[in-house]
């Protein structure tokens, strides 16, 4: 999970900062689509803010399509862009999520995925 601090000396409120904070670390690809966001309530408590201010944020995020919540499985990522970038996004965090099982470290990870790409098809 991705840092995410509240400056209460910003003009900017804090669910709005939380809010910014979720949405550039997606963009920038620092979280993949698919990726668990803490509940509510531990966000909160980690930020130090209270539970409303983070489930204002989390609204917002999933009204602009950046998160989803899942019912009781939690909230998460959301793919984004086209169909094809939807699937290619899930696709590595599949494939992400297989190497970290797998005890695979990055570096060997991403030689793997090249080589794979390398391949005939």
């Amino acid at each position: 999970m991705i840092a995410i601090t509240v400056d209460p000396e910003s003009s900017t409120a804090p669910f709005e900062q939380i809010r910014m904070r979720v949405r550039d670390a997606v963009r920038s690809g620092e979280l993949a689509a698919g990726t668990k966001l803490p509940t509510v309530r531990a966000l909160a408590a980690e930020v130090g803010v209270a539970v409303n201010t983070v489930a204002k944020a989390y609204r917002a995020l999933e009204s602009d399509a950046v998160i989803e919540t899942r019912g009781r499985n939690g909230t998460f990522v959301s793919a984004t862009g086209d169909p094809t970038e939807q699937q290619a996004q899930l696709a590595a965090t599949a494939f992400a999520d297989r190497m970290a099982a797998l005890g695979v470290d990055e570096a060997a990870a991403l030689a793997y995925a090249r080589a794979a790409l390398r391949a005939d098809r």
